[in-house]
């Protein structure tokens, strides 16, 4: 075990760090296997086996009142006035154990079956082919905005069945509710993720209510019917599930798109290669732009019972930050993990997670990402950076704000 106090280049507040965590990271895993992290009193778990390991520790959870109350885990409840965030956010099926996680998942997995994904393959390869063209026709422009984000929201919202005219709502609302889950949340960010939680719920909750009278062929009208068939469904649950699925739904798939887009621009070797021969190289180079950036970066979880990691004793009332972004560069598990190959075919990287809380999403996140890069480089061969790129300055979930391009 060490302390961060002696690994000054872990400071995930700092731009420079934001903008290449990896020596960082590089520094904790030879260090140790548990580093105490004072400034957000966290466990940061750097090495592979270990992150994989604990994310299918049922000793760990995502939460831990489904089996003590704040008091009896040593911890305080949030602020009342920040309740409108955690009753949306801790009745999705991410923050929930099982039983109530089981039960949610397996309705929700009803719409993301092999068949369900499959059957999306020629929409989502049509709208990231219209989304291409329009980039191309403009002569470029931003890649984040033209087509790293329409995608994946117009994908999800069909699915849930959020009308064309009220999507443009989704993606602010989604920021701000996910800027809690960056380290050590500010007031400022969580007025503005209550006011979210807030406008979100209340347009779900008007449109669940038209989905009762008249039904259509998408998941929250599947929701409905669980519910009215008896299947143990809050509508707190149901809002909650649909605000998870929109979130995650589009989140990762936008700063995938993003830093996948600049790794490459910044690895011109791969980029030819992916070029010459796109249909069979985008399935694995899809996976290693994952592994080689991933949009989210840590992933918390509480300790339910005392665990040891490489000797350390973490005792029940911790918090565990188990580091992905170290994790999918650890050289203990990957074969010159710094370096860019879209070729490498043994790739567990953890970007989807793993354990009972692996991304219900997953196979819709490659479609869509294979879908995406697919087109642009058949369409837009020449694309290339008009400049550097913006950098949001979140580090849990990492991505860009904006991305330059021409042709």
């Amino acid at each position: 075990m060490s302390s961060t106090a002696e690994l000054p280049a872990f400071d995930p507040w700092r731009p420079s760090f934001v903008a290449d965590p990896y020596p960082a990271y590089a520094a904790l895993r030879e260090r140790g296997r548990a580093h105490w992290f004072e400034p957000t009193r966290q466990w940061l778990i750097p090495r592979h086996a270990d992150v994989s390991a604990l994310l299918r520790d049922r000793r760990l959870g995502r939460t831990y009142r489904h089996r003590f109350s704040h008091e009896e885990f040593g911890r305080t409840a949030p602020p009342p006035e920040h309740e409108p965030f955690h009753t949306l956010n801790d009745h999705g099926m991410l923050e929930l154990e099982p039983p109530d996680h089981t039960r949610l998942r397996r309705l929700v997995s009803k719409a993301f079956t092999p068949r369900t994904v499959e059957a999306l393959v020629p929409t989502i390869r049509r709208l990231a082919d219209e989304l291409a063209d329009s980039l191309v026709a403009s002569g470029g422009g931003d890649l984040i905005a033209t087509v790293a984000e329409p995608l994946p929201v117009a994908v999800i919202a069909e699915m849930l069945g959020i009308p064309s005219a009220d999507r443009p709502a989704l993606r602010p609302w989604s920021a701000e509710i996910c800027g809690m889950y960056e380290l050590n949340p500010g007031e400022e960010t969580a007025r503005r993720a209550v006011r979210a939680s807030l406008d979100f719920s209340a347009y779900l909750r008007e449109l669940i209510r038209a989905r009762r009278k008249a039904p259509g062929d998408d998941l929250i009208s599947g929701l409905i019917a669980a519910y009215d068939e008896g299947d143990r469904l809050t509508e707190q649950e149901m809002i909650s599930t649909c605000v998870l699925l929109l979130n995650a739904g589009h989140e990762a798939t936008v700063n995938s798109t993003g830093n996948g887009w600049w790794a490459l621009f910044r690895h011109p070797e791969q980029l030819a290669l992916l070029r010459a021969d796109p249909d069979a190289l985008l399935p694995t180079a899809v996976d290693e732009l994952l592994r080689f950036d991933t949009p989210l970066q840590l992933f918390e979880r509480w300790v339910l019972e005392d665990i040891e990691v490489g000797g350390t004793v973490i005792p029940r009332g911790s918090e565990v930050a188990l580091l992905f972004g170290s994790a999918n560069r650890d050289p203990a598990r990957f074969g010159r993990p710094d370096t860019l190959d879209l070729s490498r075919t043994d790739n567990p990287h953890v970007s989807f997670g793993a354990g009972i809380h692996y991304c219900l999403g997953a196979p819709l996140a490659r479609l869509e990402l294979i879908a995406s890069f697919g087109a642009l480089l058949r369409k837009a061969p020449g694309l290339r950076p008009a400049g550097e790129p913006e950098r949001r300055e979140n580090f849990v979930i990492r991505g860009l704000r904006e991305l330059r391009v021409e042709l």
